[in-house]
């Protein structure tokens, strides 16, 4: 072995294991869905609303859990958390519903599509996996948890006016009809934030398991 090999293999090994990342828990989108919000941004989107920062309907996921900046050693443990949080958790049905806002549609700060559907067992794993990832230190969420795909962000500095004009555009958006996600698996994701928007990676993935009868 040429002199210098080891020592330079050991250190990026090294590096690697204490990396840090910013990383979440997530139920993916089907292709189909995400052609529906980018749709949906089409109709909404205009150009004198430069105050709207718009979400990459690509980039666009259901968060189960925010986990901040974690080593990247870490990540096999807290996959085995998942599993055990989805070891009794079969396969479910979600679909997009009504148009919403942070704090409200009058004067918005976020713009968010619902989730409707087997909500109670979706309720359920996002609570097992919020004490199961306790025990590994990460601390409980404060506040309930209320499902929602985040669409577009209203810049600070926007004035009153403008949010209520943004605001009274996405109430008229026409988006009653249902678009159904089928949720077969928790995705453990890094994301890397640049200039030009966060870039999603799937770390490890774990399969909900129908019921045997």
């Amino acid at each position: 072995m040429p002199s210098g090999c080891y020592p330079k293999l050991k250190g990026a090994k090294l590096a690697r294991n204490t990396e840090q990342i910013r990383s979440f828990i997530a139920i993916e989108l089907p292709g189909e869905v995400k052609s529906q919000l980018a749709k949906l941004r089409r109709d909404l989107e205009r150009t004198e609303h430069r105050f709207v920062k718009w979400v990459d309907p690509e980039g666009i996921h259901l968060t189960l859990k925010f986990l901040g900046n974690i080593p990247f050693k870490q990540v096999t443990e807290i996959t085995k958390a998942i599993e055990e949080a989805a070891r009794d958790v079969p396969p479910f049905h979600l679909e997009l519903s009504v148009l919403g806002a942070f704090p409200n549609l009058k004067q918005p700060n976020v713009l968010w599509v619902g989730i409707g559907g087997e909500i109670d067992t979706l309720l359920r794993l996002q609570q097992n996996i919020d004490s199961e990832l306790a025990s590994l230190d990460f601390a409980k969420e404060e506040r309930p948890f209320m499902p929602h795909l985040t669409l577009a962000r209203v810049r600070q500095g926007t004035s009153p006016m403008e949010r209520r004009n943004f605001g009274e555009l996405a109430m008229s958006a026409e988006f009653g009809a249902s678009h159904p996600v089928d949720a077969k698996a928790i995705s453990l994701m890094r994301s890397q934030l640049t200039p030009d928007g966060a870039i999603y990676t799937r770390l490890s993935a774990v399969g909900l398991q129908a019921k045997k009868i």
